[in-house]
């Protein structure tokens, strides 16, 4: 049951304390580890996102240990007393609500500030939401960034999605279901599109994973009531396809060319310049089309 550091009867022994950073199930509670249903069991206290959702977790296996809650409104001031406990010999596991301590939770100052007193940390892995979603995604994997929740603003969303807009990874997202049609809405219009994977409620009884282009994804969660965790997939764009498309719209290189310098003011070199950078055709192959036309039609 929750207590509270004050009034807490903890071991103190002459051993130095340790904390341990123990992922926990992000659905189905099978998916704890032994090692982790041991490391809960033997230690002195856990510190947790939400003292009730814990709880539940602990009584299905068991597991009598103290908890105490540690979370983003209370780690400033709770992360030095867990420290001080730990420096008394107080062997300390962190968990959060779900899945790896740290990854896009609570926990990073507290193992900072460990660090900085010298102590032990010790990782129990185990499921991921990250992880568990990349793993069925079935997207190029060699190289992905994960970037957490991106901002609720949709001006800086789209900022922050167009630094990303020259990336040829795997790009990785948490987003809440009401929020996830907005979001993909400026995924398409920032970085075009691309291949999608949404996975939805992985390892719970609803998991789901819906796969497509990214505007078809759109319309499918358009057509239903989106609920649960989210992790959105952004595959990395496929330039061939790209160039091909563009090629297909750019049906007269000498007409665009005309109409930049009408509407722009602009010399040829300058148009050619612009086009190559809205269709990804290189600015050669784009003169090299011109010229031809010019020959087919005589002009000089």
């Amino acid at each position: 049951m929750p207590t509270e550091i004050g009034t807490s009867r903890l071991k103190s022994t002459a051993a130095a304390g340790k904390l341990f950073m123990v992922a926990t199930p992000i659905g189905n509670l099978e998916d704890i580890t032994l090692r982790a249903i041991r490391t809960l069991k033997e230690a002195d206290l856990i510190a947790c996102e939400d003292t009730r959702r814990t709880q539940a977790l602990l009584e299905r296996y068991a597991i009598h240990t103290n908890v105490i809650s540690y979370h983003e409104h209370n780690e400033m001031t709770r992360g030095p007393e867990l420290v001080l406990l730990m420096e008394e010999g107080s062997r300390i596991a962190l968990v959060s609500d779900a899945g790896m301590p740290v990854v896009s939770d609570p926990g990073y100052r507290l193992v900072r500030l460990a660090i900085r007193h010298g102590i032990t940390i010790e990782p129990v892995p185990g499921p991921s939401a990250l992880i568990t979603s990349l793993s069925a995604a079935g997207l190029p994997l060699d190289r992905f960034q994960f970037l957490a929740f991106l901002p609720s603003k949709r001006m800086a969303r789209q900022k922050a999605l167009r630094g990303l807009a020259d990336s040829a990874e795997t790009l990785v997202f948490y987003e809440a279901p009401h929020r996830i049609v907005e979001m993909l809405e400026d995924v398409l219009k920032v970085l075009g599109d691309r291949p999608l994977v949404i996975a939805r409620e992985v390892t719970k009884i609803h998991e789901e994973f819906i796969r497509g282009l990214t505007s078809e994804v759109i319309k499918k969660l358009k057509a239903k009531r989106v609920k649960g965790e989210i992790t959105a997939i952004v595959g990395p764009p496929d330039r061939e396809a790209q160039k091909a498309a563009a090629a297909a719209a750019l049906k007269s290189v000498r007409r665009d060319v005309d109409r930049l310098m009408r509407r722009q003011g602009v010399s040829e070199r300058e148009a050619l310049k612009l086009l190559a950078r809205s269709s990804g055709i290189s600015k050669s192959e784009l003169y090299r089309r011109l010229q031809a036309e010019k020959a087919v039609r005589g002009d000089e």
